[in-house]
């Protein structure tokens, strides 16, 4: 963990971990649901364009659905999104007083907010030490690497929380995502060019370059 955490250290970070500089929760909350299911240059993209024309909860709810859809429409999926942040804005606005509540608890009773999501606005926004994000990439290279062995990524969270000492976690989302997207990619990843194939027993891969 040591050898990726220095090697990713000064790279650039996903649209998410660069918002962690000047944190505004919400704005960190939506792009995050932005971001499902997308690449993070898209994620980039329609993040900007939305929050050029909105930036609270107020402000989004106001949007006309159809604008809404317009704005995010490079994130894919852009229809239900649109739906999603509409209402987890109204949920914000009514049962929180307009304030993105800090605790993993009060997070997940907002529909369409889930684990992964919760965790990157209480590490991102909050800067809680106990948050672990983990997404589709981490899941996909701690398994490769053995940590665990787990089918998605909300039971690989839980498994990481027991073996992943606590100085490695704030770095962890970051270090994990760029290495995901760089080298261990989901098909061929490249094994020659990776730091610490040595250590990897490479679990499920097939084919590498």
């Amino acid at each position: 963990m040591q050898l990726l955490e220095s090697n990713y250290l000064d790279k650039n970070r996903t649209t998410l971990n660069s918002m962690r500089q000047n944190p505004d929760p919400f704005k960190i909350l939506v792009s995050c649901l932005i971001s499902l299911r997308t690449q993070d240059k898209n994620t980039a993209i329609a993040s900007n364009r939305l929050f050029a024309q909105a930036t609270t909860p107020q402000q989004i709810i106001k949007l006309p659905l159809k604008k809404l859809e317009k704005l995010i429409y490079s994130s894919g999926h852009y229809k239900k999104k649109s739906r999603i942040l509409k209402s987890v804005s109204k949920e914000i606005l009514e049962r929180f007083n307009n304030k993105v509540p800090q605790s993993e608890e009060e997070l997940l009773t907002i529909k369409g907010v889930g684990r992964k999501t919760a965790n990157i606005v209480r590490r991102f926004a909050y800067n809680k030490s106990d948050a672990l994000p983990v997404d589709v990439n981490v899941h996909r290279v701690v398994n490769r690497l053995g940590w665990v062995q787990t089918k998605d990524a909300d039971k690989s969270e839980e498994e990481l929380r027991n073996i992943l000492p606590k100085k490695f976690w704030e770095e962890f989302n970051a270090t994990m995502i760029l290495h995901g997207k760089s080298i261990c990619v989901p098909i061929s990843p490249k094994c020659s060019q990776c730091m610490i194939s040595q250590y990897c027993p490479r679990v499920g891969v097939g084919k590498s370059r």
